[in-house]
């Protein structure tokens, strides 16, 4: 009963703080949509002069995002920048190829609930869909290029730095200072069983450090990224089947290209789950790699310098490495941050990376060639980690 209170609550609010934007036409209907679990979405139906149009409607979570104006400010500028860049390029279709944030009437791109809650909406781009795991050499290719164009579409944006819509979200030094101290705390008493799994983490926290001590210190630079490379993240043309748009864009923040690039491998180049039990099932997949390589160097090429190619590789690594010590630290501080459905999940989730990292060591001199060979560089001296840390 609370939670069906609780949606038509949120209804309720929805639809009187729908008509704070200016949306023309008679509102015909709104339903829940999507299957995201961090904001709240809705489709509207409006008639506009005898033709029904579509937009898409989200509640901001404000205790993931906690300056939603913020957020909504970094995503128009990034919206409005790769409109830009589309239509000087002659692309058609350019409203479906972009997001665009319909602002509220008061001109903001943003509006309040009377709870006080944030509210933005988009114009819902129709004949599309996304995918929601990638299941063969062509979806990974695909997957790298889109995320690869819409990093070359921000390479060069102008302007004020973008906020942080979540300081330090790839921060392994802060991500690390946080798991000692839910170590030193041990709140559950969970220590004493985990310790092959602290070990690891201990004897890698040096390695871990590579790319965001690589970015602070200026080896390579910061850059625009996506920070949730996921496939369902990209909208494709029902029709033709290509990428239209990358979508959920509430992470869109300075960083280095290397992060998304780190996640895509972490997600792509294993058929295990996040949570996968059977450790056997954990394999790093080489040729899925080529193709998600393959596919993101065709299009990042044209921005990336020799010091980010170099640690290709190495960002899948990274990215698979601190997301382990995230659900370690979140299993040593009691579950409290990640959504369990059993026992030990986030022990589970933590194992899974680990064995993942295993795997890419075991195979790292092959994963190297075929990231140099692809990009076409000589090996890099001061980024060669796999010798430095003695994989290879």
């Amino acid at each position: 009963m609370y939670n069906n209170n609780m949606k038509e609550n949120r209804q309720l609010l929805f639809e009187r703080v729908v008509h704070q934007f200016a949306i023309y036409g008679e509102f015909e209907s709104a339903q829940p949509f999507g299957k995201g679990h961090i904001n709240n979405t809705y489709r509207s139906v409006w008639n506009q002069a005898g033709v029904r149009v579509q937009y898409t409607h989200q509640r901001i979570n404000e205790q993931v995002f906690i300056h939603p104006g913020e957020v909504m400010e970094n995503i128009e500028r990034v919206t409005s920048r790769i409109r830009k860049k589309l239509t000087e390029a002659g692309m058609k279709d350019v409203s479906r190829r972009a997001l665009t944030v319909i602002p509220a009437k008061d001109g903001k791109p943003w509006a309040r609930d009377d709870e006080g809650g944030w509210w933005r909406t988009y114009l819902f781009i129709g004949g599309s869909h996304t995918l929601e795991q990638t299941s063969s050499p062509k979806e990974a290719r695909f997957l790298g290029a889109s995320i690869a164009r819409f990093q070359s579409q921000l390479a060069d944006l102008g302007g004020e730095r973008l906020h942080e819509t979540i300081p330090d979200f790839h921060n392994m030094e802060k991500r690390y200072a946080r798991f000692y101290d839910a170590l030193s705390k041990d709140c559950r008493s969970r220590a004493k069983d985990v310790q092959p799994e602290i070990d690891f983490m201990r004897k890698n926290e040096e390695r871990g450090a590579v790319l965001i001590r690589a970015l602070r210190d200026g080896s390579i630079p910061e850059r625009i990224c996506h920070n949730d490379t996921k496939i369902n993240n990209i909208l494709v043309d029902d029709e033709s089947s290509e990428a239209l748009c990358v979508i959920d864009l509430d992470t869109v923040m300075p960083g280095t290209s290397l992060f998304d690039v780190g996640d895509l491998i972490r997600t792509v180049t294993t058929r295990a789950a996040e949570d996968e039990r059977d450790l056997s099932r954990v394999e790093f997949d080489l040729i899925f790699l080529e193709a998600l390589l393959d596919g993101y160097l065709s299009e990042a090429l044209n921005f990336l310098i020799p010091a980010e190619l170099a640690l290709l590789c190495e960002a899948g690594r990274n990215i698979t490495q601190i997301m382990g010590l995230r659900f370690l630290t979140d299993y040593l501080e009691g579950d409290h941050y990640y959504h369990t459905t059993r026992p030990d999940h986030n022990l589970d989730r933590c194992r899974t990376q680990i064995a993942l990292i295993k795997s890419m060591d075991s195979r790292w001199k092959q994963a190297e060639d075929i990231a140099a060979g692809l990009a076409g560089v000589a090996d890099s001296p001061a980024f060669d980690t796999g010798k430095r840390f003695g994989i290879v």
